[in-house]
């Protein structure tokens, strides 16, 4: 099992940041860095719990569509993705922090025993890490409402 977390503070209620995340029509798509992520469509759905979504991810040349139904075990704190094909898990926890929140980004993915699927696990994290941080930046600007694309 390959698990891959990214996790940041984020200078906004965690209500609102929560909100941003569970809203797939128009709050997640804001948040998905291009261009890994492309055309997010809601199938069903559309806030958090009973959402059903279908996206396209661009890494290394490759593009690869996903299917993922969407669950809250802890409504307002926890939301997670689950891949409908591979079984993969993207869990998005947010905690209160007084006026902040705490968001951990953290993807659990089924792969290959032995040196092989070490290996592929190493590179799934080496690519994953850094597109997580970057989606954690803008879930911070739109939260924060700050133009991420200007620097000072």
């Amino acid at each position: 099992m390959t698990q891959i977390t990214a996790s940041a503070t984020i200078n906004a209620p965690a209500e609102k940041v929560y909100g941003i995340l569970a809203d797939y029509r128009e709050g997640h798509p804001r948040i998905l860095p291009t261009p890994y992520f492309q055309g997010l469509q809601v199938e069903q759905g559309g806030v958090g719990a009973g959402t059903v979504i279908r996206f396209q991810m661009k890494v290394m040349g490759s593009t690869r569509q996903f299917r993922a139904a969407i669950t809250e075990p802890e409504p307002g704190k926890v939301l997670v993705e689950t891949d409908l094909d591979t079984g993969g898990v993207t869990t998005f926890t947010v905690v209160e922090q007084g006026t902040q929140a705490r968001v951990t980004i953290t993807t659990e993915l089924k792969g290959r025993g032995g040196l092989l699927g070490k290996l592929e696990g190493f590179m799934t994290r080496m690519l994953l890490q850094p597109i997580y941080t970057q989606e954690l930046v803008l879930l911070a600007s739109v939260a924060e409402q700050r133009n991420p694309n200007i620097v000072g």
